[in-house]
Parts: C-alpha cells; structure tokens; sequence
C-alpha cells in the first residue's frame, strides 16, 4: 500500500513525473525494496520547487485538504517523497479506490 502511519498522521509515498503532459495519477510503482508509490504525473518542472508546488496543489484539491497542512517528510528534491497528511485512513484509502488503487 502507498500508505504509512507514523505519530504524526498519514503519511504518503508518492514518485512523482514532472514535465508531463497533463497532471494526474497513473498507477502504482513497486521499487526493489517491495515498497509501493502512488505514481503521479504533474507539468511544471523539477526547477525551484515547482514540481513540489504543483504535486500539493494537485492533492489538495483532490483530498479537499489546504496546501498548508500538508508537508514533505523526504525527498523533496527527489522523485521518490513522503508527504504527511492530516487526513484519516479510510478518507485517503477511498480516494485512492476511486482509481482502482
């Protein structure tokens, strides 16, 4: 599952494509390590937090969430990052069976 609990809240893996056609979700990524992503594809660039700015923006309006409470744990400048959420389990485990995930 791309999900993780910590103290904190909810925390997701997400491998995030930039310079892509449109912003979506696209799947699940299994890594070496058995660990799974939410693969999600955004259009700007992986320049000056961009990329990260529009990934937030994509998941807050999708969770109904504001940017603000969401925060990069790992990986922000990298593909491969965790992003705390102040959301409950069932909430984000329903979005995600809304893609098939």
């Amino acid at each position: 599952m791309v999900l993780e609990q910590n103290q904190q809240g909810i925390v997701l893996r997400v491998r995030l494509t930039p310079n892509s056609s449109c912003c979506k979700i696209n799947g699940v990524f299994d890594d070496t390590n058995g660990d799974q992503w939410l693969k999600i594809c955004v259009v700007s660039v992986p320049e000056k937090g961009k990329a990260n700015k529009e990934l937030f923006k994509f998941l807050a309006k999708e969770l109904h969430l504001p940017k603000t409470e969401m925060k990069i744990l790992s990986g922000e400048l990298d593909r491969y990052k965790k992003i705390l959420m102040p959301i409950s389990e069932d909430m984000i485990r329903n979005w995600l069976k809304g893609y098939g995930i």
